[in-house]
């Protein structure tokens, strides 16, 4: 008999086959030249709304499409298909996170080789997703000025895992007296040299250095991916 308890063995074989299936997406999507975004943040952050406005001016520009991960409701959906681009709904029921084989499964009758960009917006919550690998390139994590600049503190493992922050709803921060330099030394201290994008999906305030960002890191990665 295992000396673990039963229910740590089984979440130590759910992560162990999620990564199998995370690796063996990851190593897809790089043969076929679709490079990868993932989205994580709390309920409420603007995640959709930043997607939508991402979406909305990468299109006339890249293939772009969008699965988005909700408990229930296909709303997120709708909203993100208003960008124009492909958007397909992945309902997890009681799950509060993404596993890489639903990915895998809402992929089954697209073209991988026919999008530049896959988006992928997780459940909104700051703990579950920091542990499911969904074989992306890219991994934002997000946090608006009305959740207050201690989230880094109170959820180190998502933030830690992420490859670069973004600062939501940057236009309230005067009236909700966000203190952006507490916020990002906050950031800083649970992952140093940390990038940190503030924008406002509403007035577009920083999205034009968020997407310069986005496309160099496309860029690099299309360089790097074998013939």
């Amino acid at each position: 008999m295992s000396p673990e308890p039963r229910l740590l063995e089984v979440r130590k074989n759910v992560l162990k086959q999620n990564d199998v299936i995370a690796r063996a997406l990851r190593d897809r999507f790089r043969a076929q030249g679709t490079y990868v975004i993932s989205l994580v943040s709390s309920p409420g952050a603007g995640k959709t709304t930043f997607l939508e406005k991402t979406l909305t001016v990468l299109r006339p520009h890249y293939r772009v499409a969008a699965l988005v991960g909700d408990l229930a409701t296909e709303n997120d959906a709708l909203r993100l298909a208003r960008s124009g681009a492909p958007v397909r709904q992945i309902t997890t029921g009681t799950l509060c996170h993404l596993e890489a084989a639903m990915v895998e499964n809402s992929l089954k009758d697209w073209k991988l080789g026919q999008l530049d960009l896959l988006f992928i917006e997780n459940v909104g919550n700051l703990v579950c997703p920091a542990s499911y690998d969904l074989g992306e390139d890219l991994r934002l994590v997000l946090l608006s000025v009305t959740e207050g600049e201690d989230k880094p503190l109170k959820y180190p493992t998502i933030f830690n895992g992420a490859d670069a922050a973004v600062i939501t709803k940057i236009d309230l921060a005067a009236a909700v007296e966000f203190d952006e330099l507490t916020a990002n030394a906050n950031i800083q201290a649970v992952r140093p040299g940390m990038l940190v994008f503030k924008v406002s999906a509403k007035t577009n305030e920083g999205m034009d250095g968020f997407l310069q960002f986005l496309a160099q890191t496309h860029t690099r990665s299309s360089q790097n991916t074998p013939v």
